[in-house]
């Protein structure tokens, strides 16, 4: 339609403000139509953009629409129509209303054919539509049902249905001014987003009342249900807000690493005689900005723990109910995480993200639902979920970091948990499921085949979101991983090293790699597990384990059994005398004022730079 020029609005105390962009949410039948028609009736000319069919063999939604017609007067001008950003550019003056996104939705699934097994891409809908309301000048009402409230049939096809209009109305939320949302005609003013503080880029958490969300749920409502009494939204500090937007990752001070390797030439040793020792020292001084580094005095463990959907499919060993019991004895002290740390000096802490129980209030304070969804049929996440998960596992590493840890852990606990971790390792690292299934927690051989099968069906799924690490966590990864993603990546933003564990946290950090680049360089991989996806995940991410010890346990055991050997290399490089302060002849052959001999040479060179993001490479770095 042609603009009729912006005409004169005076609007009363229920109506937007002049150049307000509003979004009215709502279920079905909950009066949210009604309330946006309210926003604008104190204008003289209101444009009305109808996405719904002009016909239809439907009586029943003929009927409907002749109804909102017969209830606008004659100052509303109709436009059917589903290029909207296309409406809304042609004239950015009119008063508009839009009523409604869940109709223009379903008509460009329609159009594109998005009803089928592989999803399409709406990104670019979405950001041409979010980039005509933050330009539209005038009044505008968005009408749109809230993803929670609204009547979608339990299918694969009202799932997806489900999961776009939420991303939707999240991208839309965004872009307007103002949100409210409408429940048995009763109207609840939102608060605004700009209002949420967000994690700063040193790192320091922010403590903020995160909005209430309405939850999705996926298939076997019964398992995926937050149970009230633990409900997850009520945990805590958690903006979930751009969770997976890192800001720059720093590399390690690589001036320090050039300072700690001189260092070692001058200890009473032959260069490079302590191998990969020396190397490790290096680049825990260069994480610490110090050389010599400072002793480790506070290592902490983070141990992430939740349960999968696929593990009803018997790709474990052990029953799905395990999980909840191994959470309560690490919480005790009793598991091998606890024996491990206690040898080392290292505190253990265990979150619920997902467990399929109830679980300790202390435990689970972060927890985002009970289980993930089964991986091999639908999505294991949300995005809103997905989302709260990242924020967690970013809000625990900010928690324990301010508490005074110098050395991160991340561990894992969770039945049937190496599967949504083979997942993500044979997705990202482009291999079959066959070169990288193994035995877990110790499956037979007609396990292994549901397992590989699972994973198959899991890849085939996770392949379209390779390229969307917070996608590719919400369709396969479930809350716990998603959280030690988070949790990684926000390590490396704080600065803080982190020693990998085995298989399930290195799938985790191939992600937290796409989400924070450079992370890595902040990361050391404790061991190499037996699972043969843990050695492609770990020469994907140019780690060098330190041990190799057959170990495929999890729950942060294999980097707590480097956790000596790296305390090791830092008090090497710390307290060890150098040649001038022991009186000891150097290598130039000179003599120590004691008349000592010179130490035997080294057997083999000194280790070689690498250009790569391991912690050799950063301590050998010019």
């Amino acid at each position: 339609m042609v603009s009729r020029g912006t005409p004169e609005a005076d609007v009363d105390s229920i109506s937007a403000t002049e150049g307000t962009s509003t979004l009215v949410l709502g279920g079905v039948r909950s009066g949210k139509s009604g309330h946006g028609e309210s926003l604008l009736q104190a204008h003289r000319e209101v444009r009305y953009l109808a996405t719904g069919p002009t016909t239809s063999s439907d009586a029943e939604w003929v009927a409907r629409v002749a109804a909102h017609r017969q209830r606008r007067d004659e100052r509303y001008t109709t436009v059917e129509t589903t290029d909207i950003a296309g409406a809304l550019r042609s004239d950015p003056h009119t008063p508009t209303l839009l009523d409604d996104l869940g109709t223009w939705l379903a008509a460009k699934l329609d159009e594109l054919g998005g009803w089928g097994q592989e999803p399409v891409d709406l990104s670019g809908l979405r950001t041409e539509l979010c980039a005509a309301i933050s330009s539209f000048a005038g009044d505008l009402v968005i009408i749109s049902p809230e993803a929670g409230l609204s009547l979608v049939p339990p299918t694969p096809a009202g799932r997806r249905f489900q999961d776009e209009l939420g991303t939707l109305n999240e991208a839309v939320a965004a872009a307007c001014e103002r949100v409210v949302l409408v429940v048995a005609g009763r109207v609840v003013e939102l608060p605004a987003a700009t209002a949420a503080a967000t994690v700063t880029t040193s790192g320091a958490p922010v403590v903020v009342t995160p909005p209430v969300q309405p939850a999705t749920v996926d298939a076997d409502p019964e398992s995926a249900r937050p149970d009230p009494d633990t409900a997850p939204h009520a945990a805590g500090p958690v903006d979930p807000t751009d969770a997976e937007v890192f800001p720059t990752v720093d590399t390690p001070d690589l001036g320090v690493a050039r300072a700690a390797r001189d260092r070692h030439l001058t200890l009473t040793k032959p260069a490079g005689s302590l191998g990969r020792m020396e190397d490790i020292g290096v680049w825990l001084a260069s994480c610490q900005g110090v050389c010599p580094p400072r002793p480790v005095s506070a290592p902490t463990v983070a141990v992430f723990a939740g349960d999968h959907g696929v593990a009803r499919s018997g790709v474990s060993a052990f029953p799905p109910e395990v999980t909840a019991q191994m959470v309560a004895n690490i919480a005790a002290g009793g598991a091998a995480v606890n024996v491990l740390a206690r040898r080392s000096g290292a505190t253990v802490h265990v979150f619920d993200m997902s467990v399929d129980a109830e679980t300790a209030p202390d435990v689970s304070r972060f927890k985002v639902r009970r289980s993930s969804g089964d991986l091999t049929s639908t999505d294991a996440l949300t995005l809103a979920e997905a989302r709260m998960a990242l924020a967690a596992g970013r809000a625990i590493a900010d928690e324990l970091v301010d508490s005074g840890a110098d050395l991160l852990i991340g561990g894992e606990m969770g039945i049937g948990n190496t599967t949504p971790a083979t997942v993500l390792i044979g997705t990202l690292s482009r291999r079959e499921p066959v070169e990288i299934v193994g035995r877990g927690t110790g499956i037979d051989d007609a396990g292994w085949i549901r397992k590989t099968a699972a994973i198959r069906d899991g890849m085939r799924r996770a392949r379209p979101h390779v390229h969307d690490p917070l996608s590719l966590l919400a369709s396969v990864a479930g809350a716990d991983l998603t959280a030690l993603a988070g949790f990684l990546a926000q390590a490396a933003v704080r600065r803080t090293p982190v020693i990998i564990d085995g298989m399930v946290v290195t799938a985790a950090a191939m992600v937290a790699a796409e989400l924070a680049p450079g992370a890595s360089r902040w990361w050391l991989a404790g061991h190499r597990s037996v699972e043969p996806a843990h050695a492609i995940a770990l020469h994907h991410l140019d780690l060098e384990p330190v041990l190799d010890l057959s170990m495929r346990l999890g729950e942060g055991s294999g980097a707590l059994a480097a956790l000596p050997l790296v305390v090791s290399a830092a008090d090497i490089l710390s307290t060890m005398a150098t040649f001038d302060e022991a009186g000891v002849s150097d290598r130039d052959g000179e003599p120590s004022p004691t008349g000592a001999p010179s130490p035997t040479a080294s057997d083999g060179p000194s280790p070689t730079a690498s250009d790569g993001p391991s912690p050799t490479a950063v301590a050998a770095a010019p």
